[in-house]
């Protein structure tokens, strides 16, 4: 087994990379699923999100309502941080769950991880290499506003909350950089995936 650690900030394309590498035959674990299942009802972490943020943040169905809780976190770094005490450790665990169900296999297991440069997901998960998907501060603030209808002052504010693109490229072993067509972002997916099949594998 191979695992590729995924990332890039947010309206870099990111996704759009998974996809194109599940066609290729990789295995995707998704790390914002595993929050979403981090905390359904009737687990440890809802519990403790609604104790934290109070009724307003349920939905009549019971179920969390992701929108009104990143209004509370995205204006406060205190409820952030409680947020990600919470929801971080079981996303770990729940990842590591994933990647051990393959781990006698000879799949590629790709990590899509947001946040793998912030909770040092190159160690945490012994990956093989680290894929990055890179995009302008700007650009990726256009795509925001213009794909999920995210008001201009929101975006610039999510993306100023993740790690730099600096950062992130300082831990990339592989970097994809997504300002062109989806023609030209598949090619470089080619050569990503080229890159992966020369990888050992990782610790774990």
């Amino acid at each position: 087994m191979i695992t590729i650690g995924l990332t890039g900030g947010i309206g870099s394309g990111k996704s759009t990379v998974g996809a194109m590498l599940v066609q290729r035959g990789a295995v995707l674990v998704d790390a914002d699923q595993l929050a979403r299942e981090a905390v359904e009802p009737g687990t440890e972490g809802y519990e403790r999100v609604v104790a934290r943020f109070g009724p307003s943040v349920v939905q009549p169905g019971g179920v969390l309502d992701r929108a009104a809780i990143a209004a509370v976190v995205f204006n406060d770094e205190a409820a952030l941080s409680d947020l990600n005490e919470i929801v971080h450790p079981a996303v770990g665990r729940l990842m590591l769950e994933r990647v051990a169900e393959h781990a006698a296999s000879d799949a590629v297991v790709v990590l899509d991880v947001p946040l793998l440069v912030e909770t040092g997901g190159r160690e945490r998960y012994g990956v093989s290499g680290v894929l990055v998907v890179d995009a302008p501060a700007a650009l990726a603030v256009e795509r925001l506003v213009r794909e999920r209808a995210i008001s201009l002052e929101d975006a610039e504010r999510r993306i100023a909350a993740q790690a730099t693109r600096e950062e992130r490229l300082r831990q990339a072993d592989f970097v994809i950089v997504n300002t062109g067509t989806l023609d030209e972002l598949a090619e470089m997916t080619r050569r990503a995936w080229e890159w992966v099949q020369t990888l050992s594998p990782g610790r774990h």
